[in-house]
């Protein structure tokens, strides 16, 4: 695909190493001379210096040849304006990166497809959800959810006091069968080899293991493995930054009891007019007396969104070691995540990484709905729609000549999330949710063509 991608920043730059890797035809597009310096002698893709909104620029670009343009500038109006810019001039397919987030609430009701541009993503408002999400699975380290929950992925680390420790998965499935969970990948303890888990794999204390779960799974799930689901209802918000604005007003209106820490003075009482149900306290959450003041240790789950990932580390460990059971942190750093999962924090965000698994389904072949790249995994979760020339339509399970590096964690079905397994046949309209290593993604998609 060749692929015009307008804004340098971090949500461009990262987007664009991500595709160079997948062989894509990527050119980036900015005026900043050193960020376009940096991508191009790091990156096997082509620089264009100038106006993104500049039609000679994006002509210069071969916008009227592109499969997709992306305007991820700091500026929603430039975003919006690259779009409709070049989807007259022949770009086949446009996207958006906003910070208003009515325009996406509001996205029917306006047409933005009839100025040109296709899809809307706010990486504020994808972190505010994951967030949340966070939340309400407490129990687990990493979620993502498929059709508002009719499938939801869990990841875990697994403990000795997991029921299935030392079974494979097929013994395993024998001794629970009226189960409503399967595991999709493993990352076995002390290494960065992700394997797709057969039925003769064993589960080990230490493996990390994501599994997919219809309704109901997430209970039983923490029933064998031992862990404790905890109703989360204090939260504490360090950083009154966009996504922390965001979470505390979706918290508010939730029920949640909210307390947000933002050291700006200015700001926290512009944050106080807006959200009179969130106790803004005018503070350096990093100070920890202020924090011990603010009763930290009845909070049942502390959230760190700043501007500075560092900061938010190290506030995270703080709240762990005066007791509060979930840590969220914001980090920028893609570095930090295997590190600070070592070292005790429950959930990290990171925005780009969100921002391009949203964009990413548009790249993959196939009627990929939704999809998401494991976290310190080398495989990515999609969802695809059946249609009626797919390859895999009509067919059960076992009879598909599925790659070994991937697997079918369920299917939803009319609105409703099913475990399918071997005996399970798929029919068109079926929105297969299918985790695979990297090496087999092309393999997978042939299917669903």
């Amino acid at each position: 695909m060749k692929i015009i991608i307008a804004g340098a920043g971090e949500v461009g730059f990262h987007l664009a190493k991500l595709l160079s890797y997948e062989s894509q035809e990527i050119t980036l597009i900015d005026t900043d001379k050193d960020s376009l310096a940096y991508a191009d002698n790091h990156l096997d893709i082509k620089v264009v210096r100038g106006d993104s909104t500049s039609i000679a620029i994006l002509k210069e670009s071969r916008v009227e040849s592109s499969d997709l343009v992306i305007g991820v500038t700091s500026s929603e109006t430039i975003n919006i304006t690259v779009c409709v810019l070049a989807k007259q001039l022949g770009a086949k397919r446009t996207i958006a990166r906003i910070s208003n987030t009515e325009f996406i609430n509001h996205k029917d009701e306006v047409g933005f497809t009839k100025f040109g541009i296709d899809e809307l993503i706010s990486p504020e408002a994808l972190a505010a959800s994951e967030i949340e999400l966070s939340l309400k699975q407490s129990s687990f380290d990493d979620n993502y959810e498929f059709e508002e929950g009719a499938l939801t992925m869990a990841g875990l680390t697994l403990s000795k006091e997991a029921q299935f420790v030392g079974r494979t998965v097929k013994e395993a499935a024998q001794i629970f069968p009226e189960i409503h969970f399967v595991p999709i990948a493993i990352q076995r303890a002390g290494t960065q080899y992700t394997l797709i888990p057969r039925g003769d794999t064993i589960f080990k204390e230490g493996d990390t293991v994501v599994f997919i779960t219809s309704e109901g799974g997430a209970e039983e799930l923490c029933k064998l493995t031992g862990k404790i689901i905890r109703e989360i209802k204090s939260v504490m918000i360090l950083g009154g930054t966009q996504i922390g604005y965001k979470t505390a007003r979706d918290l508010s209106d939730k029920g949640y009891n909210v307390k947000l820490l933002e050291q700006s003075k200015e700001r926290a009482f512009e944050i106080a007019d807006n959200l009179p149900n969130v106790l803004v306290i005018n503070s350096d959450g990093r100070d920890v007396d202020i924090l011990d003041e603010e009763s930290i240790s009845d909070m049942d789950a502390f959230i760190a969104v700043g501007n500075n990932s560092e900061t938010n580390i190290m506030s995270c460990l703080v709240a762990k070691s005066k007791g509060v059971k979930k840590s969220i942190a914001l980090v920028e750093n893609m570095d930090y995540f295997e590190l600070s999962h070592s070292i005790g924090i429950d959930t990290l965000i990171n925005k780009k990484l969100l921002a391009a698994n949203n964009i990413f389904r548009y790249i993959r072949k196939g009627e990929v709905v939704a999809m998401t790249k494991l976290n310190n995994m080398n495989a990515e979760l999609l969802e695809f729609e059946v249609k009626s020339t797919s390859a895999i339509a009509n067919k059960y399970i076992k009879n598909i000549d599925f790659p070994r590096s991937a697997i079918i964690g369920g299917v939803i079905r009319n609105g409703v999330g099913l475990i399918a397994l071997g005996d399970f046949k798929i029919q068109e309209g079926d929105r297969v949710v299918v985790c695979c290593l990297l090496r087999s993604i092309k393999g997978v998609e042939k299917l669903f063509l």
